[in-house]
């Protein structure tokens, strides 16, 4: 069915499935596999982000030790808001497409 959706259905669904490849057997990620996740999967979009910060805030809130985890709804919120904070928001605005 994904392959007729449309590119942002396939986007979340993309997102969703490497979420769940990285999930533990009840829905979630510790804070820990969510930073290695986040450091593998969305480099090219925190790369260079490190003096700003939200960026610091996220990632410190990922460094404090804690039994909690993060389930799929928060690990969805971090990744706009690294993506907010990003330069590559700014490309992203930058470019123009044509249909």
């Amino acid at each position: 069915a994904l392959r007729k959706g449309s590119d942002l259905e396939k986007a979340f669904a993309t997102a969703a499935l490497v979420y769940n490849n990285y999930a533990d057997p009840e829905g979630k990620l510790s804070k820990a596999e969510t930073k290695s996740l986040l450091q593998s999967q969305f480099w090219h979009v925190i790369q260079g982000q490190e003096n700003k910060p939200k960026y610091q805030e996220i990632i410190s809130f990922l460094d404090e030790e804690s039994e909690s985890k993060i389930d799929f709804e928060d690990f969805m919120i971090l990744l706009v808001s690294l993506t907010l904070m990003s330069d590559l928001l700014q490309e992203i605005t930058n470019v123009k497409t044509t249909k």
